[in-house]
């Protein structure tokens, strides 16, 4: 079981990584709404396009993570932060440290990838 002190040290972590994330979003919304994209050649306007949309993709990969970040938080503060959601047991403090927002340790992680490995065969 973790210490108190380590889970802290993840709710630090964790919380920082919630604001960064915010900072990023919140300067992408500035600069698509502050940006003038009247471009009268098509080959900029396509690749403002492009650059716009690989942004916003980004951003929803990041939104995802925001969301498993405030679980994680949800999880310290309930008592279930680093147990196994499938087996029950303790997740590795290294595993944490690598990803702190995961919720299967390393044996049902692998076997979660078999079995997907396996359906797309």
């Amino acid at each position: 079981m973790l210490s108190k002190q380590k889970l802290e040290q993840f709710r630090k972590l964790l919380n920082e990584r919630l604001e960064e994330l915010f900072n990023e979003a919140n300067k992408t919304v500035s600069v698509m709404t502050d940006f003038d994209d009247n471009l009268p050649d098509p080959a900029d306007r396509a690749a403002l396009e492009s650059d716009r949309n690989f942004e916003l993709r980004i951003r929803d990969r990041e939104r995802k993570l925001i969301s498993k970040i405030k679980e994680a938080l949800e999880r310290i503060d309930g008592g279930g932060y680093g147990i196994c959601e499938v087996c029950g047991e303790e997740i590795s403090e290294a595993r944490l440290k690598a990803r702190p927002v995961t919720t299967l340790c390393i044996e049902c992680k692998r076997r979660q990838e078999t079995v997907e490995k396996l359906k797309g065969a």
